[in-house]
């Protein structure tokens, strides 16, 4: 979580400054127009798109880095990291990522998507080739014939193979196929075909980091998203077990 705040984030002020903004705060019923542009002033290195009022007054909720929460307090120039938890184990922060994210599923350009299925329920998936979570999925999936899956192909630099297997999947003339080969490991020990690059695992690139996708699986299932491996709770959203 660190990490990914200091690539949003200039360095933290001067604590003079700091003492300075508490002496003038501004008011808990500032407009979010005020505190957004004393967000820009305080760290004008952050990269945000949103700020909205937070879980209590003074505090609040920044989207930044396209898909991460922070919390900033305007009356003293703060900025937070962390989770907010209700006394009945409601995780506030989880539920604004989660809604931040359904709110994309519209963003996706279909058209260029690994299709398969032909199913009432439309899935989408962003996957890793070599993501053990991301087969798992893929395998889950592949038993149902309920789903019409739209597949993107997001390659993560920790697997050196994934992203060579990824344009080899989205330059086949029968990408579906390809695509149940490499996430059933047809070529986890043998090298890939030869195959000529289309381009199109840039475009899916491009994508997912522009909806602010840093790691994989995840899955918008009938526009809902859900984050990570939770094939629990994707059965549930389908309907139950499918034979």
């Amino acid at each position: 979580m660190m990490e990914k705040i200091e690539r949003m984030m200039s360095p933290a002020l001067p604590l003079v400054f700091i003492a300075f903004l508490a002496l003038f705060p501004l008011s808990v019923s500032a407009s979010v127009e005020d505190v957004t542009q004393a967000l820009r002033r305080d760290y004008p290195k952050l990269n945000f798109q949103q700020v909205t009022p937070g879980p209590i007054d003074g505090v609040y909720q920044v989207v930044a880095d396209q898909s991460e929460i922070v919390y900033y307090v305007p009356a003293t120039g703060y900025l937070l990291m962390g989770e907010f938890w209700t006394r009945d184990a409601q995780n506030l922060t989880q539920q604004a990522k989660a809604d931040l994210m359904t709110e994309k599923a519209g963003l996706f350009p279909l058209d260029k998507a690994v299709v398969i299925g032909k199913g009432p329920h439309q899935v989408i998936e962003v996957v890793d080739p070599d993501c053990p979570y991301c087969r798992e999925g893929s395998a889950f999936f592949a038993g149902r014939n309920d789903v019409t899956r739209y597949i993107f192909l997001f390659p993560l630099n920790i697997h050196e193979k994934a992203e060579a297997k990824a344009a080899y999947i989205l330059s086949s003339p029968e990408p579906e196929i390809a695509y149940e080969e490499v996430m059933g490991g047809a070529f986890d020990t043998q090298p890939l075909p030869e195959f000529k690059d289309n381009g199109l695992l840039k475009e899916h690139q491009r994508v997912g980091r522009q909806l602010g996708i840093h790691g994989t699986p995840k899955y918008w299932v009938n526009g809902r998203f859900v984050a990570g491996s939770s094939l629990k709770l994707i059965e549930q959203m389908l309907g139950g077990k499918k034979n």
